[in-house]
């Protein structure tokens, strides 16, 4: 007759426990707090818009479902002690598929290196599994048990290794997550939270400027705030018009029905707005900021302070000083950059840090040092945009 010895079936249960806490809690903090926007692009796009994603309900469903999936196979398996985490390793395995979103899926969607990876895994697994449950059998049985048992920490460290490789098979593309983030709230209207996901990183691509343009623009802000941001596109881009820029979830027709019309046809971005600009005698202040902050993108000060002479003046007045700010930081520009000025700005203020700017550039002859000390004070304002990038 066998009998279980105590000090094993504790030890047991203790690991057993301490893994499942340890997965269910990568699982779900993985999936709501780092998952949640991809998957939510994800599921639009193959649903086509039919379904959305709910992150807490979402996290939960699938935390629990791999967990029931490990308990069925730890029933064939029975691996115990320091070879239990191996018993994850599907779990691990399909947590990592699920999240490999590739960052053009609302283009194309591909399964990547997946159809061998999958199948080579588990015939990994499945070897080290047969092994692990031969070793098992001639463990020593006076072996310690407990929290700081050696058999607990083995165990802790496979599952360690499960989760960095379930990390690294998953989307960990910034801006991709940035973006994502930024579509699920432009969804719910808040303007605002678009604006904060990659807020202090300098990483961005066209999409992701095209976003906050548009949360900007709703808040009347893009004149006041566009350069704080990376700016890595033209002026060709700040609308999903000719394909340079696109959402992959926010509906474009809710972007034009906020700026008043569909474009129809062919056409580029500047006649759209053109267009829309002629609609009607007063000028439409969204769509004057995309003009105006179009041009600054390009860099074509002349084109800018002519129509910015247009766009903001009323009664035939412009009050300079009520501009937004990178409207007068283009305007202090201009003044200085051009011999003969359509329009001179002087402000005391302005004027200043002008010349600071200068005094500090004057220091740094070297430009690749000089670029980072004027980034250091002057990043985020038109000046260091139209010198420096």
């Amino acid at each position: 007759m066998q009998y279980n010895h105590p000090g094993e079936n504790s030890s047991t249960i203790i690991i057993r426990l301490m893994c499942a806490i340890v997965f269910c809690l990568f699982s779900f903090c993985f999936l709501y707090f780092f998952q949640a926007d991809i998957l939510a692009v994800a599921q639009h796009v193959l649903s086509n818009g039919l379904t959305s994603y709910k992150p807490l309900i979402s996290a939960i469903v699938i935390t629990v479902v791999l967990q029931i999936l490990q308990l069925v196979i730890n029933s064939f398996f029975r691996l115990y002690k320091r070879y239990h985490a191996l018993t994850y390793v599907p779990s691990m395995l399909i947590l990592g598929f699920l999240t490999d979103i590739n960052s053009d899926i609302d283009l194309h969607h591909s399964i990547g290196a997946w159809y061998w990876v999958f199948p080579l895994v588990i015939i990994v697994w499945l070897g080290l599994s047969l092994l692990a449950k031969q070793l098992q059998d001639v463990e020593p049985k006076n072996e310690s048990v407990g929290l700081f048992s050696t058999p607990m920490w083995v165990s802790l460290l496979l599952l360690a290794i499960q989760i960095i490789g379930t990390v690294s098979f998953s989307n960990t593309n910034a801006v991709f997550h940035y973006r994502s983030r930024a579509e699920s709230c432009l969804l719910r209207g808040d303007y605002a939270g678009a604006l904060e996901p990659g807020k202090r990183s300098l990483e961005s691509d066209d999409n992701l400027q095209m976003i906050r343009m548009y949360a900007l623009v709703m808040q009347g802000e893009l004149g006041e705030k566009l350069f704080n941001y990376p700016t890595p596109g033209k002026s060709d881009m700040i609308l999903p018009i000719g394909g340079k820029s696109r959402f992959a979830m926010y509906p474009t027709d809710s972007l034009y029905k906020s700026l008043g019309a569909k474009p129809k046809g062919d056409m580029t971005i500047s006649r759209y707005l053109e267009l829309m600009q002629r609609r009607d005698s007063t000028v439409d202040k969204k769509i004057a900021d995309y003009e105006l902050c179009g041009l600054l993108l390009d860099k074509r000060l002349d084109e800018f302070a002519t129509k910015l002479k247009v766009l903001y003046s009323e009664n035939d007045t412009l009050n300079m000083d009520g501009l937004p700010l990178h409207y007068r930081e283009a305007l202090t520009l201009y003044t200085h950059k051009r011999s003969n000025p359509i329009m001179v700005y002087h402000n005391s203020v302005m004027d200043e840090d002008w010349d600071n700017l200068h005094e500090l550039e004057s220091k740094y002859p070297d430009p690749t040092e000089r670029k980072g000390k004027v980034e250091e004070k002057y990043r985020g304002t038109y000046w260091y945009y139209y010198e420096y990038e």
